[in-house]
């Protein structure tokens, strides 16, 4: 199940460091249930980060990566008041898009 991701955003003024939490129960497709049937896979395939429209961050995960991942990047610019999107797709087909204002 996933929900809201949180999302902090701060620059110093010369750049902006970006810390994510994303909520994701991230299955590999190799763990069994009670019953020892597989789980189906279900993880985080993309997510891109923008600031102000322009790609800051583009990563592709795959089904190693733990339950609600957390990831923290830096990059060139951006000031207090302007704006970072996140957003990712996962191997189903779901979507989420999450807004913050850089503090």
């Amino acid at each position: 199940m996933a929900g809201p991701m949180r999302i902090r955003a701060a620059s110093n003024g010369t750049e902006t460091e970006v810390k994510i939490l994303m909520s994701h129960d991230m299955e590999t497709g190799q763990r069994k249930d009670a019953s020892g049937a597989l789980v189906p896979a279900h993880h985080i395939t993309e997510l891109t980060a923008t600031h102000n429209g322009r790609v800051v961050l583009a990563a592709q995960f795959g089904p190693a990566v733990s339950k609600n991942p957390y990831l923290q990047f830096k990059f060139a610019g951006g000031a207090k008041g302007d704006k970072v999107n996140v957003s990712w797709v996962d191997n189903k087909g779901d979507k989420r898009t999450d807004e913050v204002v850089v503090a």
